[in-house]
Formats: C-alpha cells, structure tokens, sequence
C-alpha cells in the first residue's frame, strides 16, 4: 500500500453483516470513492461463514484493483486467495505471519494506543502499524491514541501509519497530515447511504 501526501482511505467490514445487502453497498462505495484495502474483520470463528464471505468480497474488491485482508485469520490467507491478514496482537506474531505468508503478503499490526509494540512491529517487517481508537467509547478501556501520537510516528517512522476506531469530520481533519490511511467502518456501515458518509469524511481531509 503506497503512501500519498492525502491519507488513503482503508475499509473495515462491520462485525456482522448480511452479505445479500452489504455486497451492493460496498460496490456502491468502492465505485464513489478511491479505496486502498478492505479489511474482512468479522466476529466469527466459523470457518464456512468465512469462507463464503471472502469469496464474496474478494470478487468485489479485485475486480476494482482493491486489497483485501483478513482480520486475525492468517492460515486463511493463501486458501481463500486474499492479499493479507490485519493482526490484533501488536507486534507479537508479525515475524511468524511474514514467514508463513511471504514478502509479498500484506501484514498489518493493531498497537491500539503502545508506541513501543507499533516500533515492535515495524521491526518485525509490519506493513503497516495501526492506532486507536482514536475517540473514546464505551468499549475496551476507555483509552485512545492520542493526536501527538500519530503527529510522532509521521516524523520518526517511516512504517505507514493507520487511525481508525471513533473517526469522526473533527478528528480526521485534525490527523490527515500525521496519519497515512483512515480505517473507516461503521462509521459509514451504520448510515443509510454509507457512500455519502465516506464522501463528507473524505471532505473533511481536505479542510485541514
């Protein structure tokens, strides 16, 4: 995934979904809007459910030159034909993913709010690192990565950085010129036209 000067923006698929309904606005999205990656990030451990959603997706995504990774899943990889699997644990298997997947698989890390275990990662040959999230919610700890974060990591890494998780028009403004990619899900997934979501959260990378 390159690394423009205008954050690229990077999709996550809800937890749940009805493939029969997100299929459509998914294309429908891909179609308004240059989209670097989707990331496959459902809840469930059930391997058919993820196999037919892959595939869905994954004629979805190729057939307009997007990448498409896999949450966690990464010995689903290579059997479902994707480009990569996104890791939640930090740095901690990212030597492994690599050396089952090869160097041309895409392997991000989740360091939720740790500066060292995103440095970890890098190291450890990540593709890119992602932090958040970036506004406080209800869920997890209440922590959030930090602006001055994001503002550190663009002037002394050179890995490409990710922001997702609570992205709101404020916050993407804020980070667009410390931040490599937005990861955006439902943010736009809970609207009814999750195209014009994106299309107000794109705008507002170009107010900063």
């Amino acid at each position: 995934m390159d690394t423009p000067e205008q954050p690229q923006i990077y999709l996550i698929t809800p937890p749940e979904l009805e493939l029969s309904t997100f299929l459509a606005q998914l294309g429908a999205v891909l179609d308004a809007h240059p989209v670097a990656c989707v990331r496959l990030a459902l809840s469930t451990r059930d391997e058919d459910r993820l196999a037919r959603a892959a595939d869905a997706l994954r004629e979805i995504t190729h057939a307009r030159d997007v990448a498409l990774v896999i949450e966690e899943h990464l010995l689903l990889v290579e059997r479902l034909g994707l480009d990569g699997v996104h890791l939640a644990d930090g740095a901690r298997t990212v030597r492994y993913a690599r050396k089952e997947l090869g160097a041309d698989a895409i392997i991000g890390s989740f360091c939720a709010t740790s500066r060292h275990e995103g440095m970890a990662a890098g190291e450890a040959g990540a593709d890119y690192v992602a932090f958040g999230p970036v506004n406080a919610g209800t869920l997890g700890d209440g922590s959030t990565a930090e602006d001055d974060l994001f503002q550190w990591w663009s002037e002394v890494i050179e890995v490409p950085v990710v922001a997702e998780g609570g992205l709101d028009v404020d916050t993407m403004r804020r980070l667009a010129p410390f931040t490599d990619f937005f990861g955006i899900g439902d943010e736009i997934w809970r609207q009814d036209d999750p195209a014009a979501g994106l299309k107000e959260l794109i705008a507002a990378m170009a107010q900063r």
